[in-house]
């Protein structure tokens, strides 16, 4: 059963992959139908073709290897002019480039080419892509948030400890001699319900809490719901002493550097942990949290890939905050769904993942080099500056960018993903990342 679950979370991940990057080439495919420009495949992934069937004048098909996607426009740069023999390799990438740019130009559709398109029209089809992954994610995080919840204590009591165990102590039972906690001696028991503490009405654990830190050796009265009867108890919180922190949950140091503490209030009571719905906002916020959190992670790429690589082939455990390939996200997909955790929390975590993948394609995607989308983004904004410059300055309308110019540094571009790509991959297959502490 558990290797059943197993295999169902990657095929979870899998389908929910195919999905994001079938989404992502959607949102290139409709603009530029809508704006007129000749679209003469539709694929999801690539290498061998395993299924095409064409509709109009677009093939649609899926390829072996499930990796991404792509559509293939018409003249998504100008045409080429003849200049003789290519010498060198990067002249030759060049001259292939674009003689294979010509031959997405279909004769009679010369008009209906890519680069004849307004900037402002251009820039909305190559956005269209990265902005379906960041739609999609918000979806699922407020799916997530608002539709299922976010996972909160409540004023259910889900366990209470039995005695009052030594601090640092490294026992996990109770002993003969150790004293009984505060919220065993006042007969708590699980599945109580708090409805009031010192005579104040607790709407949340964080407000029984609160009372409870605040109120260090003094009786407190309690009432409880337990079975729809309102049972009244007596807490006094024991004295405990816990290390102060600021706003921001840093510890807080003296004048010599040694951590404040103070004196509070410990009854030994857990909370049941509940789904409470967030406001239909919360999804947009943690898709855009996720966002940051993704730019911070590609701004300091080249240092991750070092500590993943250093982490390959050394002892030193993966960072769990660091890049994962496609077999990483998997095989975690797959740890999830086996887990032993009810069901409910399995798809929120394997859900928070594909938002999380999504977020990644979208930031990737944005990243300005060819031949990412936004390499085509800044391409086309470059060809909007030198018109607007010409215009300014009363000069002819200028050729539009060539950027067939710049496949030497897609090339490289594209050789330092396929090496990230490759890493990332032997990584996850012989050092793979625990995030679950398994």
């Amino acid at each position: 059963m558990e290797i059943l679950l197993y295999l169902g979370g990657i095929v979870f991940m899998l389908i929910g992959l195919g999905v994001s990057i079938g989404l992502h080439e959607v949102g290139h495919l409709v603009p530029a139908k809508l704006f007129g420009v000749r679209v003469g495949q539709y694929m999801i992934g690539f290498g061998p073709r395993v299924w095409s069937k064409r509709f109009g004048e677009t093939e649609y098909g899926v390829k072996a290897l499930p990796l991404g996607g792509f559509i293939s426009m018409s003249g998504m740069y100008p045409p080429s002019r003849d200049a003789g023999p290519a010498k060198g390799l990067f002249a030759s990438l060049v001259q292939d480039a674009r003689s294979a740019n010509d031959e997405t130009i279909a004769e009679g559709a010369e008009e209906r080419v890519f680069y004849r398109l307004p900037v402002w029209k251009r820039i909305i089809v190559m956005l269209g892509g990265p902005l379906m992954n960041l739609v999609l994610a918000i979806i699922i995080f407020t799916v997530m948030a608002s539709g299922i919840g976010v996972q909160q204590p409540s004023t259910t009591v889900s366990a209470i400890s039995e005695c009052m165990l030594p601090a640092g102590a490294s026992q996990q039972e109770c002993g003969a001699d150790d004293p009984a906690a505060p919220a065993a001696e006042a007969g708590f028991e699980p599945g109580d319900v708090l409805v009031s503490m010192d005579g104040r009405s607790v709407q949340t654990f964080a407000e029984a809490s609160e009372i409870i830190q605040a109120s260090p050796g003094e009786p407190l009265d309690v009432v409880v719901d337990r079975d729809g009867e309102r049972v009244g108890l007596t807490l006094t919180p024991e004295p405990a002493e816990r290390g102060a922190v600021d706003a921001n949950g840093q510890p807080v140091l003296d004048d010599d550097g040694e951590p404040v503490t103070h004196t509070v209030g410990y009854a030994g009571i857990y909370s049941q942990l509940e789904y409470v719905r967030q406001p239909i906002g919360t999804g947009t916020n943690l898709a855009m949290q996720q966002a940051g959190a993704v730019t911070e992670l590609i701004v300091n790429l080249p240092v991750k890939l070092w500590d993943v690589g250093v982490s390959l082939f050394t002892d030193q455990e993966r960072d769990p905050n660091g890049p994962l390939s496609v077999v990483g996200v998997g095989r975690i997909a797959g740890e999830v769904a086996a887990t032993d955790a009810p069901v409910l929390n399995r798809l929120v975590v394997l859900m928070n993942l594909l938002a999380a993948l999504n977020i990644a394609l979208f930031v990737f995607n944005m990243v300005p080099l060819l031949p990412l989308d936004g390499g085509h983004i800044v391409v086309a904004l470059w060809d909007g500056l030198k018109r607007a410059w010409a215009k300014l300055t009363g000069r002819p309308v200028p050729k539009p960018v060539d950027a067939t110019r710049l496949v030497p540094l897609t090339v490289v571009v594209a050789v330092l993903l396929i090496g990230m790509g490759a890493l990332l991959l032997l990584a996850d297959i012989f050092k793979p990342m625990n995030i679950l502490g398994g």
